[in-house]
């Protein structure tokens, strides 16, 4: 069907809203009564978002954005790094767009939604050209009263741990074959690739390793057919209620690892802790840049009466963190930069005693333990020609560190 022809449904049905309304009232208006438009003239909304989708990865887009008072009526594409105005796609009202992304929705997820003002939720279509089904994680939230959504791509393919380029001794501490129990963190800011490089650690167990796995996340991303391991996946909302919940109903489904998907509250982080401390393999993930502040993080979530308890415990569990940034490459794309810490006795003693700010030191001089600082590994991708000087030290955690290495090249 035309682009026109759908603008016409959508214009019709946003007319129906009382011309009183406004604000808020005029989404609450559209989620309550969205069900009474025509399911014909539903199928061709889906199908016009559907169309946007098949653009995003045809244009190896990685999020859409579509409503909100910010996206001035446009639909706008992350492109390698960058955000842009998509001027070939058609530009939609407030209202319009709100139709788009409502109709996406289940009745108890618009529910939530009008409670809330926010929701986490997958999204699967049928890519019709390769024949298979894409997935994508979407959160639907407000903008100056407007419902606005971003979508990211989850990965079709997984990239092999291997292509990561870990030393042989990180590999092995992310091993469950190795290593059978610990924390293990991937950390990083919003869209550092965190969840895809999870995705590979889970990958590669299911592909050698006979053990089960159970993942809690929100919403559950990349979904892992059972291969040597069994698979379970657990969506918060859907399947289970909190992190919390999936984290300690998990002690009694026999798991070997459990991958919590983030570790967001003070709850899930003590949970996460003490699931770990039964003698079981845990992988999470961070919003953090660099491994001391992942620590440092972990034991200032909790009440500071907790602190220290905490802090011995995370000294405890803890075997391993990789933070990391991807970072616009020469090539016009992004290439992955990483630090890592391996926790050795120096390290946990460093916890324990809240040297924190020891640690930074010990990963630089950790090489053999297949450690690296940020500032090291920016260092080898410019000495490698794949990224610029400039992005070296704007991805830097430390100015003053990189500038130094650099100079010394």
């Amino acid at each position: 069907m035309p682009v026109t022809d759908t603008k016409t449904i959508l214009k019709n049905f946003a007319s129906t809203i009382p011309v009183t309304y406004s604000g808020p009232d005029r989404v609450s208006y559209l989620l309550d009564n969205i069900e009474k438009m025509h399911p014909d003239e539903r199928i061709i909304l889906h199908n016009l978002f559907n169309k946007f989708l098949t653009s995003m990865i045809e244009r190896d887009a990685s999020d859409i954005e579509i409503g909100g008072h910010g996206n001035d009526g446009y639909i706008w594409l992350r492109i390698f790094g960058k955000k842009e105005r998509v001027k070939d796609f058609p530009k939609f009202t407030e209202d319009e767009s709100a139709i788009i992304i409502i109709n996406l929705l289940n009745s108890n997820q618009r529910k939530y939604l009008s409670v809330a003002r926010n929701l986490d939720f997958s999204y699967t279509y049928f890519y019709e050209r390769k024949k298979i089904n894409v997935r994508f994680r979407a959160d639907a939230y407000f903008d100056l009263d407007c419902l606005s959504l971003n979508m990211r791509a989850i990965n079709l393919i997984i990239r092999p741990l291997d292509s990561y380029g870990f030393h042989p001794n990180v590999l092995k501490t992310l091993s469950h074959s190795y290593i059978k129990f610990g924390l293990t963190l991937i950390t990083g800011i919003t869209g550092s690739g965190k969840s895809t490089t999870l995705d590979a650690i889970i990958d590669e167990h299911n592909r050698i390793d006979p053990c089960h796995i159970v993942i809690i996340a929100s919403p559950i991303e990349y979904v892992h057919n059972s291969n040597a391991a069994i698979v379970k996946h657990r969506e918060v909302g859907r399947d289970v209620l909190t992190f919390k919940d999936g984290v300690i109903q998990s002690l009694r489904q026999d798991p070997d690892i459990i991958v919590i998907g983030e570790m967001r509250d003070p709850d899930t982080i003590v949970a996460a802790l003490e699931v770990t401390d039964t003698g079981h393999k845990v992988f999470s993930t961070l919003h953090t840049s660099s491994a001391v502040e992942s620590i440092d993080r972990i034991v200032g979530e909790v009440h500071p009466t907790e602190q220290e308890r905490i802090r011995n415990r995370l000294a405890d569990v803890l075997v391993a963190i990789v933070s990391q940034k991807l970072v616009p490459s020469l090539d016009g794309k992004r290439v992955l930069a990483k630090e890592v810490l391996i926790v050795t006795p120096s390290v946990k003693a460093a916890i324990k005693n809240n040297n924190t700010s020891e640690i930074y030191m010990m990963i630089n001089q950790g090489s053999q333990y297949g450690m690296i600082t940020m500032e090291q590994d920016l260092k080898r991708l410019y000495m490698s020609r794949k990224i610029s000087m400039e992005n070296a030290i704007a991805y830097a955690n430390n100015k003053t560190v990189i500038q130094q290495i650099l100079t010394a090249v």
